[in-house]
C-alpha cells in the first residue's frame, strides 16, 4: 500500500512492540522514532491529540493510535500473512481474548508491581489466574491463532519479555504455574518477527525498578 510507514513507540513498551511484530509479519518497511515521554515530540502531539500516547502508526497523512486498534489497521490495510480469521465468529472470539488481555492480564500484572503491603500478592495469584484461563484457551494449539501467530498471539507475546519483573517483584514462577504457557512463548521467540522485536528481561526489570522509584512504589 502506498505511503510512507512511520512508528512513535518507546522501546520498552510492550504496547508498541505489538505493532513491530504485526509490521514484521507483514514484511512492511518503516520508519521507527523513538519518543521521550518526558518530553513528547510535537509529531506525537499532533498524531494523537486526545491521549497523547504511544504507539502511534503514521501510515501517509492517516494517523492510528492504540495498539490492538493499529495492530487491526496493519491486517486490514495488508493483506498477506493475516492475523485475524476470515470468519466473522472466530474474528470475535480473537478480539474477545485480546480484549482479555488487557483488562485482566496487564491489569494484575501492573499491581503486581505498583501496590505495597499484601497487595501484590493479591496481584499475582489473579495474574497467575488469568494465565491459566488463557492456557484452557489455548489447548492443544501451537499458537492462539492454531498453527501459525496470530493476532491473540500478537496481543499476548509482548508481556513475555515482563514476566521476569512480574515474577521477582509477585514472588513466582510462570514456568512452574502455567507451563503450557511457558511453552507457547518460547515457540512465539522462534519466530523471527517476535525475536527482533523482544526486549531484555533485565533490563525491562531495570525499567520497572526505576518506574517503581519515579512514582513512589517503593
Amino acid at each position: 500500500m502506498g505511503g510512507e510507514v512511520i512508528l512513535l513507540d518507546v522501546w520498552s513498551s510492550p504496547f508498541g512492540v505489538r505493532v513491530r511484530i504485526a509490521l514484521a509479519e507483514k514484511g512492511v518497511k518503516y520508519e521507527y522514532r523513538e519518543e521521550v515521554l518526558d518530553n513528547k515530540s510535537e509529531l506525537l502531539l499532533k498524531s494523537n491529540p486526545v491521549h497523547k500516547k504511544i504507539p502511534v502508526l503514521i501510515h501517509g497523512d492517516k494517523c492510528v493510535s492504540e495498539s490492538l486498534i493499529i495492530v487491526q489497521y496493519v491486517d486490514e490495510v495488508w493483506k498477506n500473512s493475516p492475523l485475524l480469521p476470515e470468519d466473522p465468529y472466530e474474528r470475535a472470539v480473537a478480539r474477545f481474548w485480546a480484549d482479555f488481555v488487557d483488562k485482566k492480564v496487564y491489569e494484575s500484572a501492573t499491581r503486581i508491581w505498583t501496590r505495597k503491603g499484601d497487595a501484590p500478592a493479591e496481584a499475582a495469584k489473579d495474574f497467575i489466574e488469568s494465565l491459566k484461563i488463557l492456557e484452557s484457551s489455548l489447548g492443544d494449539k501451537s499458537f492462539f491463532g492454531g498453527e501459525k501467530l496470530g493476532f491473540v498471539d500478537v496481543a499476548l507475546v509482548p508481556f513475555v519479555d515482563w514476566f521476569h519483573a512480574y515474577e521477582v517483584h509477585g514472588g513466582f514462577s510462570v514456568a512452574a504455574e502455567c507451563p503450557k504457557i511457558d511453552a507457547w512463548a518460547k515457540r512465539c521467540k522462534e519466530k523471527e518477527s517476535v525475536s527482533m522485536a523482544s526486549q531484555d528481561p533485565e533490563k525491562i526489570l531495570m525499567v520497572v525498578e526505576r518506574l517503581k522509584k519515579k512514582f513512589g512504589y517503593v
